[in-house]
């Protein structure tokens, strides 16, 4: 491959901050089907939330389009959540900033087992740099490959089918089907689940996202409010992108743990709303938009055990000279571990605080209709929580 440096849209290093992306976005849509799809009304329902759907293609680097079968749920399946920093269309006034380029700066694989018990959820650092492949373009035309690009850019370079492809290689996972959110998107999430308790263990005062806590404590944040503590860098952690993820990922138990004990996806007004977000604020693959889809995917996630829904991030370090200057490097090693356990559908266990820096297990919230013994070996390194851990975000004390 030969390293592209001309044309190039603006990296992270420009500190600017980004949103954020969730494993349960895809099944919102799915699972308003579920609920109403029974009666005529549901079924207008259904229609009126697909119709407003944006769809885009997956292919491959030559363009051929390849669609999974409905029958693929019966094994294990892959899921790309992208989240977009576009301020396009987005609503003013919340300290998002003017920029011009559209980046994908959240990009997390959900994988789903074989046996359909286990999720994961591999959360890729923006600033990773990677080898981004030959992507088509809408004209009919290419663009070239690179080696050394942080991975965020390939939204800018060819849409959501480039980044399908770049995670595709970085992981040498199958992706079969991908969803893109917005900012405003995020927020509306936050509203239609009606909020998110989220910990800190200190005031957190972010002017960059203008998230503010005035003190140690639980917080109930939605909206735009619960937006600002997902793209916060400066607040959390070590002030780093990936002190950030670990943050993230507490916000995300957390909710996965709202899903599951209050009943929110039994509420239909709530069903309805997060099925409107999703349909008003995502593009989709087409392999993803089918009514059949959603519903085979949502009967998949439902059922699934918290402690064996994992947040991980991809393997990487700061530090590094040359391409990786004021970026991530990818490592290698304990990645190859990760992406072996999931292709091969084997259990893994973390670290017993493996939460990385913007963020500290406090207790366990085990699932009372669980009583599965941890399986699977430890991965030493590896950096991420279940949603059965309860954690605190870490104020930013650097």
């Amino acid at each position: 491959m030969n390293e592209n440096t001309s044309s190039t849209p603006r990296h992270a290093a420009n500190g600017v901050r980004r949103p954020w992306g969730t494993l349960w976005r895809a099944a919102t849509v799915a699972l308003v089907t579920v609920l109403v799809s029974a009666t005529s009304v549901g079924a207008i329902v259904v229609w009126k939330v697909q119709s407003q759907i944006d769809t885009v293609e997956l292919t491959d680097g030559d363009g051929e389009i390849s669609l999974p079968a409905l029958d693929e749920m019966k094994g294990g399946f892959n899921v790309l959540i992208v989240g977009s920093d576009t301020r396009k269309s987005q609503q003013k006034g919340h300290g998002f900033g003017s920029v011009g380029s559209t980046l994908n700066d959240v990009n997390i694989l959900v994988h789903i087992s074989e046996d359909h018990q286990r999720a994961t959820a591999v959360s890729i650092p923006r600033d990773m740099v990677v080898q981004i492949p030959q992507c088509p373009q809408p004209d009919g035309s290419k663009s070239g490959a690179m080696s050394a690009q942080p991975i965020n850019v390939a939204l800018w370079y060819g849409g959501l089918g480039c980044v399908v492809l770049t995670v595709e290689k970085l992981t040498g996972m199958d992706i079969n089907y991908a969803g893109l959110i917005t900012f405003d998107g995020v927020a509306k999430m936050a509203d239609a689940i009606g909020g998110v308790e989220v910990c800190v263990d200190g005031a957190i005062n972010d002017p960059h996202t203008r998230l503010k806590f005035p003190k140690a404590g639980k917080y109930t944040i939605q909206g735009y409010q619960a937006l600002a503590f997902l793209r916060s860098r400066h607040g959390v952690g070590d002030g780093s992108d990936l002190g950030r993820i670990s943050s993230q990922q507490h916000y995300l138990s957390s909710m996965v743990r709202k899903i599951q004990d209050e009943g929110v996806l039994l509420d239909p007004a709530k069903v309805y709303g997060l099925a409107q977000v999703a349909a008003t604020s995502m593009t989709l693959s087409s392999s993803l938009s089918s009514v059949d889809t959603m519903v085979a995917i949502a009967l998949v996630l439902k059922d699934i055990p918290r402690e064996n829904i994992t947040f991980v991030q991809y393997p990487g370090t700061t530090g590094v000279g040359g391409v990786y200057k004021h970026k991530v490097a990818p490592l290698t090693g304990i990645a190859d571990k990760l992406f072996t356990a999931l292709k091969k559908d084997k259990p893994f266990q973390l670290d017993g605080d493996a939460t990385g820096v913007g963020s500290t297990v406090t207790g366990e919230a085990p699932d009372p209709t669980s009583t599965a013994a941890p399986e699977g070996k430890v991965i030493t390194g590896l950096k991420g929580q279940s949603a059965s851990q309860v954690t605190c975000a870490v104020s930013n004390k650097y």
